[in-house]
């Protein structure tokens, strides 16, 4: 029995700074703005299908994609990624589908490349939902591990991380870590681990997030209630979404209430 598509899939071609890609994409078209989603590290578009099964987001345009280094995306040199590699990859795909103006979503590494996006564009963005993006220095528990567990072999280190992330206490890790050697090329670790750190550190996050000209929710799984900065960032006009029975994986843990959030965020512009 067949049944009506709930997304077009396809295969993009782009070039980014002399790196050939075939970006894997899903995406609807509609007459509402448009929604970009970005995924973490270690997860791939799929993590938003399921905005087709939502109720409150029927006849929503959206677009999500494997990005370089992980998924079904071929990038053609993978020590070329990193998080700037990654916002100019979103640039493309805006470009590539006429889009000017959207609602934005990322989820940890994708929360980053969307603060970046929008730090750099922000009149073209009418929400910003980030989930457990890094925004200081402590969001780089899973990324750290570069410098903390670094074996001199990337190989070996991405070994070693699935293992710790198996056996982390943070709900869904144990989930998380049974695909990670499927959905990220072994290349691409350092460089987007790098290029996190880094920007974490020494970026002033913090201060590009509450700069932002548009509504802004943080969302963050109520193990992580512990991060220093949430009653700072509510003071200054974020929204915050603590989800609960979850950890840093709202879309594995309890996605219902996950798409609730994001939809009472965009519903305020």
């Amino acid at each position: 029995m067949s049944h009506p598509a709930r997304f077009t899939y396809e295969k993009v071609p782009l070039n980014i700074d002399g790196v050939e890609l075939d970006l894997a994409v899903i995406h609807r078209t509609g007459a509402k703005m448009p929604i970009l989603f970005l995924h973490g590290f270690g997860s791939t578009k799929e993590d938003y299908a399921d905005i087709t099964l939502q109720a409150c987001f029927e006849g929503q345009p959206f677009i999500a994609y494997d990005a370089p280094g992980c998924g079904e995306t071929e990038c053609a040199d993978l020590s070329r990624i990193n998080i700037e590699f990654l916002v100019k990859t979103a640039q493309a795909v805006l470009k590539h589908f006429g889009i000017e103006q959207f609602h934005l979503v990322g989820h940890s590494m994708g929360g980053l490349t969307g603060l970046m996006l929008a730090d750099e564009e922000p009149d073209r963005i009418q929400s910003f939902v980030d989930i457990e993006g890094n925004i200081a220095p402590e969001d780089c528990f899973l990324s750290r591990q570069i410098h903390d567990h670094d074996r001199g072999d990337d190989a070996y280190f991405f070994r070693d991380f699935i293992n710790r992330t198996r056996l982390a206490s943070d709900p869904a890790s144990a989930i998380y870590a049974a695909s990670l050697a499927h959905k990220v090329r072994i290349g691409a670790v350092r460089g987007i681990f790098e290029s996190m750190v880094d920007l974490s550190d020494n970026a002033q996050l913090m201060d590009k997030f509450l700069a932002l000209p548009f509504p802004r929710q943080y969302m963050y799984g109520v193990t992580n209630s512990h991060l220093s900065y949430l009653d700072h960032i509510a003071e200054q006009g974020v929204e915050l979404a603590c989800i609960p029975d979850c950890g840093h994986f709202p879309m594995y843990s309890n996605p219902a209430l996950m798409w609730k959030h994001i939809k009472a965020l965009q519903g305020t512009v």
